[in-house]
């Protein structure tokens, strides 16, 4: 197996499975169900690293991940992605906290569609961005599911 072997295997958590993938030297999706991905369908050291530190971050024993990330996407989406990383455990941004804090306040839109395809969902912390308003907004696992991890983690900060 060489560093591009590409493997993914589905995890069982307390919100349903989870299908982590890696690319033989750093995690590349963290997808909500059973979707189907490129690759070996097989545990490695490395999705068994990422699913051992999402049980404990559902369980509420973790608060920051320590896995090698390789998420695929744009330049922008990967600023995006990067900005996502650094909002605190237990808080929130607005897509417009997010927009300015990659020096784009106008992008607020485009923060939103950067966030919608974050490739790895709970590790980079999409689920910690909300309207405006603060209202929940759209996630891939669902708005409760949303609720579910903010409310886990107000509780565990």
């Amino acid at each position: 197996m060489g560093t591009t072997a590409r493997t993914h295997y589905v995890y069982t958590t307390v919100i349903g499975p989870l299908t982590i993938a890696a690319n033989g030297t750093a995690i590349t999706h963290v997808l909500f169900g059973t979707p189907d991905l490129p690759g070996t369908l097989a545990p490695s050291e490395l999705t068994n690293r990422a699913a051992n530190q999402l049980q404990e971050y559902l369980a509420g024993k973790r608060t920051a991940f320590d896995l090698p990330l390789a998420p695929e996407g744009t330049p922008f989406q990967q600023r995006v992605w990067k900005a996502l990383q650094n909002i605190p455990y237990g808080q929130t941004r607005s897509y417009a906290d997010v927009a300015a804090a990659i020096g784009s306040p106008q992008a607020t839109r485009a923060v939103g569609g950067a966030n919608n395809r974050n490739p790895i969902a709970i590790v980079i912390p999409c689920h910690r961005v909300v309207g405006a308003n603060g209202k929940l907004t759209g996630y891939a696992g669902g708005l409760q599911l949303k609720q579910r991890l903010l409310d886990l983690e107000r509780a565990h900060r």
